[in-house]
């Protein structure tokens, strides 16, 4: 059974940066896109980020784009993704998932999901 783990949230400060990692173990069959979501207190989790199996193409939210960069980084076969002007917010939970859908605009959507990772927080304030 695969799962998913993220890594690397905490604290920054306004205008800072942290960089996100998502780790799979276990075995894993067929084709998947990989990507990351975001979720506030009392509001819907939304796509940020993702980056395509085939040709590392990638898609970014309007609200993180040039701010966000997705990677994978295949010697540790991980996804990172590297936040960077970070603005203030209360604490989001960011998560790794999976999927069998495209990354695209119109496709990665929460439930379209295959796999999700626990999450891990990340709280911006000064």
């Amino acid at each position: 059974q695969v799962q998913l783990v993220e890594s690397g949230g905490g604290s920054a400060q306004p205008g800072g940066s942290l960089t996100l990692s998502c780790a799979a173990s276990g075995f894993l069959s067929g084709f998947y896109d990989i990507g990351w979501f975001r979720q506030a207190p009392g509001k819907e989790r939304e796509a940020v980020s993702c980056i395509s199996r085939i040709d590392d193409s990638t898609y970014y939210a309007d609200s993180v784009n040039d701010r966000f960069t997705i990677a994978k980084d295949r010697e540790k076969n991980t996804v990172n993704l590297h936040l960077k002007k970070l603005k203030v917010e209360v604490t989001v939970i960011y998560y790794c998932a999976w999927s069998t859908w495209v990354c695209d605009q119109y496709r990665w959507l929460a439930a379209h999901m295959n796999i999700w990772g626990r999450g891990t927080p990340v709280t911006v304030s000064s």
